[in-house]
């Protein structure tokens, strides 16, 4: 029988944002058939939880604002395991190619003659909206999902191309937005997006604790100051406007016309 994880081989592994039901069924294989986890900090507990007693894990994970390893670091560590002859995983919260430098251990892993391969997840902007009943895209109002990365170098303002991204028939999905969230509210609205468009902040989605906030753009930067310090989730469209917000709208509607 062939080994899921050969000795000297890497998966990057996509935990999901924090249910351990939403992992897929191959995830959930490779963690119980590794030597060694290297894991992230966003991996919810009881995706952790599935790690067998007797399989070494390793925190690796990078937050805002605290001490951690770099990239490079991270990438030597996989490098060593794998030549040593574990049987590695990596495991991402979400999915490893939304935002998770899978290309960069890949291409780590590829210079030293180290087979890697990814194992896909279920990214935060999906699970968010599946946890609100809504949808990314919206027939008509949301042709198109645009995935963001809102984080920058402290001091830095962000290099986005916001005359592209204020189109009313997008969704727009920001990761790690929460310290930028008035720019992003700035640039957008200045870039012709209006501002009562729908809003949802949404953080330890599909967790215990989940909080997803809906609000409007223009409220955007008040309504994240009261959700605390967390990794938040800022999604942006049409398509996540509330069946109460849209019944509030059409009973004002039908109050002007019958006043």
């Amino acid at each position: 029988m062939v080994e899921l994880i050969a000795p000297g081989e890497v998966w990057l592994v996509g935990a999901g944002p924090g249910d351990p039901d939403l992992l897929t069924r191959k995830a959930e294989r490779l963690i119980a058939a590794a030597s060694i986890v290297f894991h992230d900090a966003l991996v919810g507990p009881g995706v952790l939880d599935l790690i067998p007693p007797h399989v070494r894990r390793v925190a690796v994970g990078k937050r805002a604002g605290r001490h951690s390893r770099t990239q490079d670091a991270i990438n030597a560590l996989l490098v060593k395991a794998a030549l040593d002859g574990e049987r590695v995983v990596r495991l991402k919260g979400g999915d490893p190619s939304v935002f998770g430098r899978s290309a960069e251990e890949m291409e780590a892993l590829s210079r030293h003659g180290i087979r890697g391969r990814i194992c896909p997840g279920i990214t935060a902007a999906s699970a968010a909206t599946a946890s609100a009943g809504a949808s990314l895209s919206l027939r008509g109002s949301a042709r198109q999902v645009r995935f963001v990365t809102a984080h920058a170098r402290a001091g830095e303002a962000l290099d986005l191309d916001w005359a592209s991204l204020a189109d009313p028939l997008s969704t727009l999905a920001f990761y790690m937005g929460r310290a930028v969230a008035p720019e992003i509210c700035r640039h957008l609205i200045a870039h012709g997006l209006p501002a009562e468009t729908p809003v949802m902040i949404a953080s330890d989605v599909s967790l215990p604790g989940e909080r997803l906030v809906h609000t409007r753009l223009d409220l955007l930067p008040l309504a994240i100051d009261g959700e605390g310090n967390g990794p938040a989730l800022i999604l942006i469209g049409e398509a996540v406007r509330t069946r109460r917000a849209t019944d509030l709208r059409s009973v004002a509607a039908d109050a002007a016309r019958h006043g």
